[in-house]
């Protein structure tokens, strides 16, 4: 590997690392809109996607690119995964902590993209068998019934969102500029979430609070964002990036613990901390064959026979 190469791929690094925070800031934001200022998730939903069309209206706009709302069927059905992770991340944080919801969500979103990997070819040794295995167990016990367990109807929409986060990532891996591609994403995004808007207006609550953070989310945290997560994938690889992810859940329960006073249960710290070391058991045994793979070993050279 070269200079340039390492240069490139601590570039990407630090990259992925800037998006991490506005990735766990959106569990933070809709907890607060939809808890504390006592918004509606209809209505969250709405207004997150038509300001993150927005903001990337903005900068298309500037760099002097035309706004596109056509597509091919990939584009749509980028779209419908966006929108489906959208809605149903919204509806189930009315019944989420912000912390268990980011567990839920990305360890539903690399259980998911591990299944497709093994499906396209991909292998794992005994050691990612015992992550995979110990992650699934993890998420098994977390949404368990019991005194603290989460309301399984809230559990199984964010299973949903992470489904839809997953297909929308494995989706956007060729989906080329990511600027262009995330734009349209949301354009399309946005008119699916109209409907659903229309639909719930007679329960709709225009809180200024919660419409106020339903922008921040959509225009900075979540379009901003993703446009800074898709600009680090070329470099990170999928190994590296799926590492990185680990980190979400862990900042978001840590801020919701310190700055929204939810409870740190027993059940979460431990079913919490086996879909992570599980998680990043299977990462770490897939970037070792990947090495091993990329850089077979040498058999040594035979000593060259003296005859006499």
């Amino acid at each position: 590997m070269t200079d340039i190469d390492r240069n490139e791929r601590r570039r990407a690094v630090w990259i992925g690392a800037a998006a991490l925070l506005p990735l766990a800031a959106n569990s933070l934001l809709a907890r607060l809109a939809l808890h504390d200022a006592g918004g509606d998730a209809a209505s969250y939903t709405t207004v997150r996607l038509l300001a993150g069309a927005a903001m990337l209206w903005l900068l298309m706009a500037w760099r002097g690119r035309p706004v596109r709302i056509a597509g091919s069927q990939r584009d749509w059905l980028a779209a419908g995964c966006l929108f489906l992770y959208a809605v149903a991340f919204s509806f189930a944080y009315l019944g989420l902590h912000a912390g268990l919801g980011a567990l839920i969500l990305f360890g539903t979103v690399q259980i998911a993209m591990f299944a497709v990997g093994l499906r396209e070819g991909e292998r794992l040794g005994l050691l990612g068998w015992f992550g995979w295995l110990g992650a699934c167990a993890g998420l098994v016990w977390l949404l368990a019934p019991g005194a603290d367990a989460p309301p399984l109807w809230a559990a199984a929409l964010m299973a949903v969102a992470g489904l839809a986060w997953a297909g929308y990532s494995l989706i956007g891996r060729r989906a080329g500029d990511p600027l262009d591609a995330t734009s349209g994403h949301f354009n399309r995004a946005a008119l699916m979430a109209l409907p659903v808007w229309l639909i719930g207006l007679p329960w709709a609550r225009f809180e200024i609070d919660a419409l106020g953070l339903a922008v921040i989310s959509g225009a900075l945290t979540s379009a901003l964002g993703y446009v800074i997560w898709n600009r680090a994938l070329p470099g990170l690889g999928a190994s590296r990036a799926a590492t990185l992810q680990l980190s979400v859940p862990v900042l978001a329960a840590a801020a919701s613990v310190l700055w929204l006073g939810e409870p740190l249960t027993i059940r979460l710290l431990l079913a919490g901390t086996a879909v992570i070391l599980g998680v990043a058991l299977v990462v770490a045994t897939r970037v070792h064959a990947i090495e091993r793979h990329a850089h077979p070993a040498v058999p040594p050279r035979r000593p060259k026979e003296i005859r006499p």
